[in-house]
């Protein structure tokens, strides 16, 4: 025998050869209890591991950083030089930031923990001749398992005896409809969702019962496959997240080598002693090191995330993933539930007479019947009124008002009869139930036989049309069923699943139903096309994504026609094109990796395929966005740059790989979390370039004390107060700020683009020059002609730099002119700058405040100097911005009138 262990398809292989391979003897007896002991010693239990990064790594991890390595540098330094009030504040500010990192990162999913839970507890086995109940984790490949309704699948199994069975895989395939199983071998390469003589691990049992072989257990399942796949994806950082990486080590090393180049400068001038110098070079690195930028941008983020919570019916679990939305360019998705509503709906009702259109979708039991136009009632159309008594009766499926919403227990495609029947009628028929022939695989029809109050005995059938209208031909040799054949293949053609209702008045003696009394003969009454309708509001949402330069790609497990049916109907691209996972496997990797950039629908897919497409196209270049609610599409949530959950009909395991959760379930709200996204992405942006400049302001002045080798206006302890302070009041302010006009009419941004453009950087430059300059002048003029003292001057010093700020803040807010309409747009900005000044206040004249951070009480005089420098900043920057409006609106113009010209 092979090694029981390894795990190759079973699915073409017939009973017998399967007991050989498998080393299975006898089918009744199953293993014998040694033998199972023996495979599972060999082998392994059949369960899934899953492995959790203790929370102290996560917290040590968070001083993996060159900023807090140089914080870390400056708070020795100052320890050992006594200046403790310096290095408390400084390790406050690197707790801060190690917490608000370890809060971010405990929050990641446990994904593989509730894929772990997935798999049953216990299983009917056959073992040493006996029906037994065992651990789950006790199963071997070889064991002879056996299933009934309710059951959840232990382990994969290549089925042999069934008896009615049906299973539930939606959440492996995406597969809405539950499947009905049967025994014979099947091609080897056959496609999951078509595997319909095996049974998976973690799904369940929804009619009848049946055995199986286990031919998998553990990783080795369908299941565990995903289980791996899960573990061994490592999500990229985001490219702001890389950018501010960037940004963070260029800036250190950029201060680390003119705090090298100033000392070098000051030992050689000679007018500081080594301690004075060493001190003044700590003070400006602590000034200058943008220490607050991981604060503000984390509170930028976490703030936007609970906008997402409160206004966009979003959950976004990492702060990270909330910029990412800004970013996205590309969103997969999955069809059943995510595009459509998964709730099967009739649209046409095809009788011998008449054709008619059902308005309404989902299971609500809204709508009406409409004929060339005109509104009709079955009660005055005798041929739709008995094709809808026919298909509510010939039906095993309830329907049923929970919570307020109408839901169905059994299959879709029977819930759909079911509401169309009550679209015409209020209450049910007072038909009495005389037997019932379930549907089966083989036969594919269902039938049951009703006793009429009259006390005729009248049999219902409803099933697939290549078995229905053969039984129609048997009652009338001339019915035309060529016809409706050709209808079903159009209907089939555009996504529509198609269904045949006939019936037959039989004789009161009759009380059983029998193959036989089904194929002798009954009336046809006709066919109805039946879809999974897509949601209306998504087509609307596509077309804005669309505009937006968002494509959208749909994977999914059912039919190519139905898939590509489908995505017609909801816009997804002016001529959609689909491919399947068998077509994708028979490509070259080149020709694969194309396909998977430039295709709009993949149908028949695995989870592997799903990974693969969001690999080939985040490797192509893209921030890609996973939308999806099964454990199938869980790889594929996890690698995504963002994954993106439903929060009601998704599984716990899709749930907890995403990085957001609609909980609404609304594919639409992506739409409004991306033109979040671009908000926030836009207001980071607008805080890093409103920290840098004036934290660079902070450094510069004492580079230019250095420099000039004067006394120094600014102390460690100052520095710090001016940066944390600033980062938790004033920079809150980009919290509120509205998105810009036309936020979601221009396209993402590139993910290779840099934060900073050339203006950006000029900017930052010559606002922090000008911010310190102007304090430095300021500060030695009054001091050198004696109107204050020391002390004083440093305190105004700091106050310049606050009031710059604050006047910059202005500026930075809006690309339009500071003192447009777009002032008054975020009345927050005016809070915090209360708050600011209320702390500026404080450190200025309460005595314990004076005392910590050596300052004094201003004059009107210090205080008109710090106000007339930010007015200054303020026009200087102001004065930029229109210059460059001015410019931007003549090169539209340019550009306008050469488009002219050459059309």
């Amino acid at each position: 025998m092979d090694d029981p262990g390894e795990h190759r398809p079973m699915t073409h292989l017939d009973v017998t050869t399967l007991q050989q391979e498998l080393d299975v003897p006898d089918l009744e007896a199953g293993l014998t209890s040694e033998e199972a002991q023996k495979r599972l010693a060999q082998n392994g239990p059949n369960a899934l591991e899953s492995h959790t990064t203790p929370k102290w790594v996560i917290f040590i991890r968070q001083f993996n950083s060159l900023i807090i390595y140089i914080l870390i540098g400056a708070a020795v330094l100052t320890t050992v030089m006594g200046h403790m009030t310096d290095t408390i504040i400084i390790a406050l500010v690197i707790i801060i930031n190690a917490i608000i990192g370890y809060s971010q990162e405990n929050n990641a999913s446990n994904a593989l923990e509730k894929i772990k839970q997935m798999l049953a507890h216990t299983a009917t086995v056959y073992r040493d001749d006996e029906r037994v109940d065992i651990d789950t984790a006790d199963i071997v490949v070889g064991d002879v398992v056996f299933l009934e309704a309710g059951d959840n699948v232990p382990a994969d199994l290549r089925l042999f005896d069934i008896d009615n069975l049906s299973i539930q895989e939606a959440a492996l395939t995406g597969e809405s409809n539950s499947v009905q199983k049967q025994v014979e071998a099947l091609p080897a390469e056959t496609p999951l969702a078509e595997q319909t003589n095996m049974a998976f691990a973690s799904t369940a049992v929804a009619t009848g019962s049946g055995m199986g072989l286990v031919v998998a257990t553990g990783k080795d399942t369908e299941l565990g496959k995903i289980s791996q796949a899960v573990a061994d994806v490592r999500k990229g950082k985001t490219p702001m997240m890389r950018e501010l990486d960037n940004l963070g080590k260029g800036i250190s090393y950029g201060i680390l080598a003119v705090a090298v180049v100033l000392f070098g400068l000051g030992m050689w001038s000679g007018q500081y002693t080594i301690g004075t110098l060493a001190l003044a070079i700590v003070t400006m690195v602590v000034g200058s090191m943008p220490e607050g930028l991981p604060a503000t941008t984390s509170v930028v983020l976490a703030m936007g995330m609970q906008q997402l919570v409160r206004k966009e019916n979003t959950i976004v679990k990492t702060l990270p993933a909330v910029e990412t939305l800004g970013s996205v360019d590309v969103i997969a998705t999955d069809k059943t539930g995510t595009l459509t509503k998964n709730e099967m709906t009739i649209t046409q009702i095809v009788t011998p007479k008449h054709e008619y259109e059902v308005s309404g979708t989902g299971y609500t039991p809204t709508g009406h019947f409409t004929l060339h136009g005109e509104t009709v009632t079955p009660q005055d159309r005798a041929d739709l009124r008995d094709l809808l008594i026919a298909g509510f009766e010939a039906n095993d499926t309830t329907l049923a008002k929970i919570d307020g919403k109408y839901e169905i227990n059994g299959e879709p495609t029977d819930g759909s009869f079911l509401t169309a029947y009550f679209k015409g009628y209020e209450e049910e028929s007072d038909y009495e139930e005389l037997d019932m022939l379930p549907f089966d695989s083989d036969n594919r029809y269902m039938a049951k036989l009703m006793a009429l109050p009259n006390g005729k005995h009248r049999l219902f059938v409803k099933g697939s049309p290549d078995k229905v209208l053969p039984m129609a031909q048997a009652a009338d040799p001339d019915f035309d069923a060529q016809r409706y054949l050709d209808l079903t293949k159009n209907y089939s053609q555009n996504g529509q699943r198609v269904i045949a209702v006939a019936a037959q008045t039989v004789g009161a003696d009759v009380t059983e139903i029998t193959d036989e009394l089904c194929t002798a003969g009954v009336t046809f009454l006709g066919l109805a096309a039946i879809i999974d309708p897509p949601r209306e509001e998504v087509i609307e949402s596509i077309a804005h994504m669309r505009m937006a330069g968002v494509k959208v790609r749909m994977i999914t497990g059912d039919h190519p026609d139905t898939a590509l049916a489908i995505a017609k109907k909801l816009g997804l691209a002016d001529s959609p094109t689909v491919i399947t996972g068998s077509e994708l496997a028979a490509l070259n990797d080149a020709d694969r990796t194309k396909a998977m950039v430039a295709t709009d629908v993949f149908a028949r897919t695995t989870p592997a395929d799903k990974l693969a497409i969001i690999t080939a196209l985040q490797e192509a270049g893209n921030v890609t966005a996973m939308v999806g609610d099964g454990v199938n599409d869980a790889p594929a949530l996890k690698k995504a740059d963002i994954g993106v959950a439903m929060g009601q009909s998704g599984t716990d395991v899709a749930k907890d790989a995403a990085d957001m959760i609609l909980t609404d379930d609304k594919f639409t709200t992506m739409e409004k979390a991306i033109a979040q996204g671009r908000r926030i992405y836009d207001n980071i942006k607008k805080s890093i370039l409103f920290l840098l400049p004036t934290s660079f302001a902070e450094g510069l002045v004492i580079a230019f004390t250095i420099l000039t080798q004067d006394n120094m206006p600014l102390n460690a302890s100052q520095m710090l107060w001016i940066n944390m302070v600033s980062a938790i009041t004033i920079q809150f302010a980009f919290i509120w700020e509205p998105a810009e006009p036309g936020i979601m009419a221009r396209p993402p941004r590139s993910n290779t683009a840099s934060m900073m453009n050339l203006h950006d950087i000029v900017q930052m430059i010559y606002v922090s020059v000008m911010i310190s300059g102007i304090g430095l002048i300021a500060h030695d003029f009054l001091l050198d002609n004696g109107y204050v003292t020391a002390t004083v001057a440093s305190t105004m010093m700091v106050n310049i730099i606050i009031l710059g700020k604050i006047f910059y803040l202005f500026n930075i807010r809006t690309s339009a002119p500071a003192l447009s309409k777009q002032f008054f747009k975020n009345p927050m900005a005016f809070v915090v700058i209360g708050l600011m000044m209320l702390l500026q206040f404080s450190i200025t004249y309460v005595p314990f405040m004076q005392d910590v951070f050596r300052t004094a009480g201003m004059s009107w005089l210090e205080w008109g100097v710090a106000v007339g420098a930010g007015v200054i900043t303020l026009i200087v920057t102001e004065a930029d911005k229109l210059v460059r409006l001015a410019y931007r609106k003549w090169a539209h113009k340019e550009r306008a009138v050469g488009a002219e010209k050459q059309a």
